[in-house]
């Protein structure tokens, strides 16, 4: 099928929208090798691929080229990660399939439920959703893809980094093995492939373009910013550029409410996107956007992933993505069907090395460069008022313009539009000097002055820090910090510099804390080695400095010993053996014969025998009462004997916990 084979429905409707030639992706699919086949395609985002997928699909779908057949089930799915973007697609479809009478449902979550079963009870050809409602109506009966003949993922490595991995295995599953599987992306990860192996077959390999030349309309730049000018330079990027649209991309929900209540104080045109807002608010936003009521969106990555903003100039990464693909996605929003647009990574100091990683990951080249200063951002804005249209633009009706001429001069007129012109924009912020970062060049050291060295008794061995001894320093002195120089942390002392106009204020000594004492030095200390720290190291005592317990013993009088109760036994108990004196009882048992006398069980400290009960026996007794060897007990022990004849209450077996 060449290009002069498109459907004729499809070319008319091409030709309507303005259509003179095709993109790369859509010249792809109308290769003769890729007709009838699974195709896993990987071409930029922005390079017209819902219309691809649209042409490769239709000799399967339409009936002699013009028309669908008739039929309840339908006969394309097309699956997308986000909402907006499900729904993007089915404009998309809708106007491309115009004159075909498709009948195309729409599936995704946020949406009324019952409305979209009524859509496809009633018959749709095409159908677009997003993974977890398809599943859903598959689960409950109301989609069948008995029928299905194309199935599409649309930025099938988005659908995997969200999860729906499972969701779109069962998708798949449910539709006949015959269909073709068209899966865009504009990565393809190992995951990609694994998913393409599982569920494509003979499937062709489409690059639509090559990596060299991706994202060629877009000119990448990193702004290096102190840390407090992040959201100024956000605000002066907006104003250097004035993008009739422009989307600033925030890594989450929380950040994304902060900027847009910051950005809207400042008087910008602004709206949100993030998963916290409904279906409707989310639809309201991209509207107000579209037709220019609102200039600028903030936006998380899962929020915008897939929409398409007419006008599109201007991306503004204020927190850096997580990857690169992530990277080439935002930035894919802009510089669309050959248009030109910028992206602008917001760069601090600690982000520095990451943004280099992310770029090199990308393939892409950034310029390096400082945010739009003020002074940039009025003088650019000078220049867009003296090119303004309204300025050699004539009126049908001159005459109030002459009379206001007349009235107060040419002078003031001037005075007046430039003043309207610059009420009608935020102001520009002033930011921080701070040259581009260099991984090659150090930061040069800071110039303190003249200063007076001071010691503080404490150091490595009680664990101090810098950043732990410095609020103590400016609060015992009433000092900020910008008066203290170094701090030299030792092992038994630290050195601070404190700037002489503020020395005074410390004296010769105080004690900032309790027990931290700072005193004033006469001259600097030597600071030009530092000292080995070497590990505490607990000096082992000589052996014969330590007795041994024969030795305690031997020096210990037998008077000074604790005296310990003997253990007597009867000598007619041949078959019981006697217990090591060394393991007393702990406590005192109660005999049957006295449990008897006191009625209680154990509430009264029971009278001392006058002999110590008998020992432990060996061999087990069935716990009658008499002298005699009995059999043996399960689970218990063998009852203690008494000098009376009775027998103590069997002993319970110990248990730890």
């Amino acid at each position: 099928m060449t290009q002069n084979e498109i459907a004729a429905p499809l070319a008319a409707a091409l030709a309507e929208r303005g259509y003179e030639t095709l993109t790369a992706v859509q010249q792809a699919m109308l290769k003769p090798d890729a007709r009838g086949r699974d195709l896993l395609v990987s071409a930029q985002t922005g390079s017209g691929k819902t219309v691809a997928f649209g042409i490769a699909a239709a000799e399967d779908l339409l009936c002699d080229g013009d028309s669908f057949t008739e039929g309840t089930a339908p006969l394309a799915l097309a699956i997308a990660p986000t909402r907006e973007l499900a729904l993007q697609v089915a404009a998309e479809l809708s106007w491309l399939y115009a004159a075909t009478g498709a009948r195309i449902a729409t599936c995704v979550g946020g949406m009324d439920y019952r409305t979209e079963r009524r859509a496809l009870a009633r018959g749709a050809q095409i159908v677009v959703g997003t993974p977890g409602r398809l599943r859903d109506h598959i689960d409950r009966g109301g989609l069948d893809l008995s029928d299905l003949r194309v199935a599409v993922l649309d930025e099938a490595d988005e659908m995997l980094d969200l999860g729906f991995r499972e969701d779109l295995e069962f998708i798949l599953q449910a539709a006949p093995e015959t269909r073709r599987t068209l899966m865009f992306s504009a990565t393809v990860p190992a995951a990609i492939e694994k998913l393409a192996r599982d569920f494509q077959q003979n499937s062709l390999r489409v690059t639509a373009m090559g990596e060299a030349r991706q994202h060629g309309d877009i000119a990448y730049r990193a702004l290096s910013i102190a840390n407090r000018d992040r959201e100024n330079a956000i605000f002066n990027l907006l104003r250097f550029y004035e993008a009739r649209t422009a989307i600033v991309f925030c890594k989450t929900r929380a950040n994304v409410s902060h900027l847009l209540a910051r950005m809207g104080n400042r008087g910008f045109r602004v709206v949100a996107l993030s998963g916290e807002l409904s279906q409707q608010e989310r639809t309201h936003a991209l509207q107000a956007l579209r037709d220019g009521r609102a200039r600028v969106c903030i936006a998380t990555d899962v929020a915008a992933r897939g929409i398409d903003l007419p006008g599109l100039e201007l991306v503004i990464h204020a927190d850096l993505p997580s990857n690169s693909e992530t990277l080439l996605h935002r930035s894919g929003r802009t510089g669309r069907a050959g248009a030109k647009g910028v992206s602008a990574l917001i760069v601090t100091p600690a982000d520095y090395k990451k943004a280099q990683r992310l770029l090199q990951g990308a393939k892409v080249v950034a310029e390096w460069g400082a945010a739009p200063s003020a002074e940039e951002v009025s003088a650019r804005d000078d220049v867009r008022m003296l090119d303004h249209p309204a300025l050699t633009a004539r009126l049908d009706d001159m005459t109030i313009a002459q009379d206001l001429l007349d009235r107060v001069g040419p002078e003031q007129i001037a005075a007046a539009f430039v003043q309207l012109w610059r009420e009608g924009r935020p102001p520009p912020e002033e930011l921080t000097d701070s040259a581009p970062h260099s991984a090659a060049a150090p930061r040069a050291p800071r110039e303190f002055g003249t200063s007076v060295w001071f010691a503080l008794s404490v150091g490595h061995t009680g664990r101090a820090e810098a950043r732990w001894i410095l609020p103590k320093i400016c609060e015992a002195g009433g000092i900020t910090r910008d008066a203290i120089g170094a701090i030299r942390v030792r092992d038994e002392e630290t050195y601070v510099q404190i700037a002489t106009a503020d020395a005074p204020r410390f004296g010769e000594m105080i004690e900032i804390e309790q027990g931290l004492m700072m005193r004033r030095l006469k001259g600097e200390p030597s600071l030009d080695q530092k000292p080995e720290r070497h590990p505490v190291r607990k000096i082992a005592k000589p052996a014969a400095d330590k007795p041994s317990r024969a030795q305690k013993a031997a020096a210990t009088p037998a008077a000074d010993l604790p005296a310990k109760p003997a253990r007597a036994w009867s000598p007619t108990d041949t078959d019981v053996a006697p217990i090591s004196v060394e393991t007393p009882r702990k406590k005192p048992r109660w005999s049957a014969a006295q449990k008897a006398a006191k009625g209680k069980k154990g509430r009264t400290e029971p009278a001392r025998d006058s002999k110590p009960a008998a020992p432990k026996a060996k061999a087990r007794t069935s716990g009658k009462p008499s002298g005699k060897p009995a059999g043996k007990t399960k689970g218990k022990h063998a009852p203690s004997r008494r000098p009376d004849g009775g027998n103590a209450p069997p002993r319970r077996p110990r248990t730890r916990g």
